[in-house]
């Protein structure tokens, strides 16, 4: 009786250990055998570093931007295409993290936790991918750009569909620069190389940021839409000097942010604390990381926490401490344009199979950043600076709403010239956001990039 008792546990203890087996190699195939599958050493897969087994990756008009062929991967015979759509293609040796082929490999190579790669076996490719992007579009914008650091993106608000999105510096793919020329990095020429500025960046930013100062003010002045102020080109504030470029004399809300006056905007941030500025700006979305497909976007900030009373009139007008990232003023311009409500940037619209089944389909998120009625008055607010400032001729055959910015980095570089804007027409429901690395004024470098863009961007939406 008692060896058939041990004879038992023996056998309850054997099947306990298989069970625990069981479950644990369960559990490491759930949680690595998508590293495995996709491991730089499976020579089915990878050739000189390279995914060759990826699908194709196409633009909007089915325009090839990646492809293997023969066993390598290449890319499309246009320079301009190329360089323009690089930080988005991204390379597939994963040097550009947030890029498609390195992001989306998994999805590149169809791997599937059921079947594994079963369908490269079938195909001897996997899975191709269809972009938000416009080849084109980006090709312009690359152009406007020209060899200044900085970005440029463009997208639908009403769906979320990046357009263009073009960071710089960038190369050719087919002549990537040695790495020993990106090691030297002399005269900054590569700094950033691999980054893409529009998820990776965080630039001050300057006036831009009056949009958030003047929704805080529309919030927490209640006599903001009758208040006028008279502006000499400069005032102090506990001794501390701010200044505008010019006199602009007597001011209201709509003309001091149309002018950019940075005097008006200080003498607002007497009538609030730096608390409700904080307030605001978290509510449009400061200090969130967005989500870019399997990627995630930098946070901007605002930190007013032991700031002076100067500090808060300096951090109004877009500087002190205040950094913005360009996806995430994007969606600001986006959201001002959709009622309050932002749809969030994306780039990838589907994957399909090799026999051209759709096999993941992208959608939007949504974000509310504000009330539709103040979302109103901030539109106003950049339709008049467009219109009585920066001129419509600008955007000529689109009606657009914007702000520029001219943020001071240094005592020795020019500042950064930014754009931030949109067009309220229902037929071209497009935002865009530039940002030129010490480009100086913002309504001089940014605007004219903007305009070329946009134009381009017209056509193809219509």
């Amino acid at each position: 009786m008692k060896s058939t008792t041990k004879r038992g546990f023996i056998v309850l203890l054997l099947v306990a250990v298989f069970t625990v087996g069981l479950v644990y190699l369960a559990f490491n195939l759930g949680t690595n055998a998508e590293k495995w599958a996709t491991l730089r050493v499976n020579n089915h897969l990878v050739n000189d570093g390279s995914f060759i087994g990826a699908g194709n990756v196409l633009d909007r008009n089915g325009e090839i931007l990646a492809q293997t062929v023969d066993g390598e991967r290449v890319y499309n015979n246009s320079e301009r295409i190329r360089r323009s759509t690089l930080h988005i293609v991204g390379d597939s040796e994963g040097y550009i993290a947030s890029g498609v082929q390195t992001a989306y490999k998994r999805e590149l190579i169809g791997y599937n936790l059921v079947t594994g790669i079963y369908s490269l076996k079938k195909y001897e490719r996997g899975n191709d991918v269809t972009l938000t992007i416009d080849s084109s579009v980006s090709a312009i914008a690359l152009d406007a750009l020209g060899s200044r650091k900085g970005i440029v993106a463009v997208y639908n608000y009403k769906t979320g569909e990046i357009l263009c999105s073009v960071s710089s510096p960038n190369f050719d793919i087919r002549n990537k620069p040695l790495t020993e020329e990106i090691e030297k990095n002399q005269n900054g020429k590569y700094e950033g190389l691999y980054l893409n500025r529009l998820l990776d960046g965080l630039y001050t930013p300057g006036s831009v940021f009056k949009i958030i100062t003047a929704s805080c003010a529309y919030e927490n002045i209640p006599d903001i839409e009758s208040w006028e102020y008279e502006c000499e080109g400069e005032m102090f504030i506990n001794g501390v000097r701010v200044s505008c470029p010019r006199k602009h004399g007597k001011l209201d809300i709509e003309k001091a942010f149309a002018q950019s006056c940075n005097c008006a905007f200080a003498e607002i941030s007497k009538k609030i604390s730096a608390a409700q500025l904080t307030n605001t700006a978290n509510a449009f979305g400061f200090y969130d990381n967005f989500t870019f497909g399997n990627s995630f976007t930098e946070e901007s900030i605002i930190n007013l926490s032991d700031a002076s009373a100067s500090d808060v009139a300096w951090a109004s007008v877009g500087q002190y401490t205040t950094l913005m990232n360009p996806y995430h003023a994007l969606t600001i311009a986006g959201a001002i344009a959709n009622n309050g409500t932002a749809k969030l940037p994306f780039v990838v619209k589907n994957f399909a199979s090799p026999s051209g089944r759709v096999v993941k389909e992208m959608t939007p998120e949504e974000v509310v950043y504000t009330t539709p009625e103040n979302a109103k008055r901030l539109k106003e607010l950049m339709r008049s600076a467009v219109e009585n400032n920066y001129g419509d001729w600008n955007f000529s055959g689109v009606t657009m709403c914007g702000k520029t910015g001219t943020a001071e980095v240094s005592d020795t570089e020019k500042p950064h010239s930014w754009f931030l804007g949109f067009s309220e027409d229902e037929k071209c429901p497009l935002a865009i956001v530039v940002v030129v690395e010490n480009g100086g004024w913002g309504s001089t470098t940014a605007i004219p990039v903007a305009s070329k863009v946009i134009k381009e961007a017209s056509k193809v939406i219509s």
